[in-house]
């Protein structure tokens, strides 16, 4: 799992990246020997399954690498995991050139370029375990009505403090913001001349879930709604405090990302999801944090949610054996174990319990699961989004407003 982002990033939901614009080029035909077809459409034949992805670290190679080795083991079916430097092209270059791993991470940005050229063999109705899956998540991987594959992991964006800055500013669990007013007043008093209260990144993927609370977002219910009246007054709120100077964006606290500038203490809370768990264990293992949900707008709560789905290729040999690895990959007890290793929460209902109690800091990420926001899946909207992050950057001294005017007109153009 890695953090989404439109910067230094591989996994769920950092596919908003160059490559996108090549999925409808790329062909979904290629195996030479055609491989005898199963009852539900799927293949099957006695080929080795090649497993491709998109890793944050040993800890998730590993652990991907372990689980596919033991069902491999039980199954009999030989699977070899890759690790790809740069996912996004080398699956567009595997289906290009014919060769296409039988599995991989695939985006929900991606999902609707590989599954308008054929590209994708759509599972999703034959998993023993769809019903188990959230439902924000499964429409996450549904084209055309279709649900197209298994969404294998997801993460949520939380609120989460320095607890030394916090109790330094005189700040008990009391004061743990709930609304934008209260957000605003304990940014507010823990901005000093070394820190700024609250920090995230200069992106949708992070700007957006003030969006969301104020009753806007990007697309909502399938309808375009980047100019919406709530869409702007999240934006507006945002800039509002980036320009009294108790909001900044993580780069220009001199930080690359939401952890970096609270570890450094660049910031006393940031807007980051629970793929800062890792991080900070890693690279600022002294310094204790608090999770809380985001606080409510005046919609309500709101928040964004980032996963990838287990892609499997249209002419995959071995569908039959693939769509078995998926099932053992997405059962409770290997996504468990998955959190475990790397922090990513199940996306699977069964497991939430198990999960809450072993991670019973961290609730506030799966609580956000309830009213999750997700990028849209639409064909073209990575670039909608790459455009727009670049507006964001500019947002302390832009127009709001003209800002999603052009996100508007750009998710028209591709709307479905």
């Amino acid at each position: 799992m890695t953090r989404p982002s439109s910067r230094k990033l591989v996994g769920a939901g950092a596919l908003l990246v160059a490559g996108a614009l090549a999925l409808t080029a790329c062909g979904g035909s290629g195996f030479d020997e055609p491989a005898e077809e199963e009852a539900g459409g799927l293949t099957s034949s006695d080929d080795a399954l090649s497993v491709l992805i998109g890793s944050s670290g040993d800890a998730e190679t590993d652990a991907v690498t372990d689980a596919v080795a033991a069902w491999s083991e039980e199954s009999g079916v030989t699977a070899e995991v890759q690790v790809a430097s740069d996912l996004p092209q080398q699956l567009s270059q595997g289906f290009a050139a014919g060769t296409p791993a039988d599995l991989f991470y695939l985006a929900p940005e991606a999902i609707a370029g590989y599954a308008d050229n054929g590209s994708l063999q759509p599972y999703g109705d034959l998993l023993a375990n769809k019903d188990d899956f959230y439902p924000s998540l499964v429409e996450n991987f549904t084209v055309d009505g279709t649900f197209y594959c298994a969404p294998k992991d997801f993460s949520t964006l939380g609120l989460v403090i320095n607890t030394q800055l916090w109790a330094d500013a005189g700040l008990t669990d009391a004061d743990i913001p709930t609304t934008w007013d209260e957000l605003a007043t304990v940014a507010k008093t823990l901005t000093t001349d070394d820190q700024v209260g609250l920090s995230f990144g200069a992106e949708y993927q992070r700007v957006g879930a003030f969006m969301a609370q104020a009753g806007g977002g990007l697309v909502v219910d399938g309808e375009p709604v980047a100019d919406s009246e709530g869409s702007v007054e999240g934006l507006d709120y945002v800039q509002t405090h980036l320009k009294d100077g108790t909001f900044a964006y993580s780069s220009d606290l001199g930080a690359g990302w939401g952890g970096e500038a609270l570890g450094k203490e660049l910031a006393a809370m940031v807007v980051e999801g629970n793929w800062i768990t890792g991080a900070m264990s890693a690279d600022f293992p002294d310094v204790e944090y608090t999770v809380a949900q985001l606080p409510a707008g005046p919609a309500g709560q709101g928040t964004l949610q980032f996963t990838n789905c287990w892609g499997m290729a249209a002419d995959s040999p071995n569908q039959e054996a693939a769509l078995d690895l998926v099932e053992y990959l997405t059962s409770t007890e290997q996504q468990l174990a998955f959190s475990e290793a790397f922090g990513p929460m199940p996306s699977i209902q069964s497991a939430a319990a198990d999960w809450m109690s072993a991670n019973p800091d961290l609730g506030a990420f799966l609580d956000g699961a309830a009213y999750a926001q997700f990028p849209p899946n639409w064909a073209g909207a990575a670039d909608v989004i790459t455009d727009l992050n670049a507006q964001l950057e500019s947002l302390e001294t832009g127009n709001p407003q003209e800002i999603l005017e052009t996100a508007q007109s750009n998710l028209e153009a591709i709307a479905e």
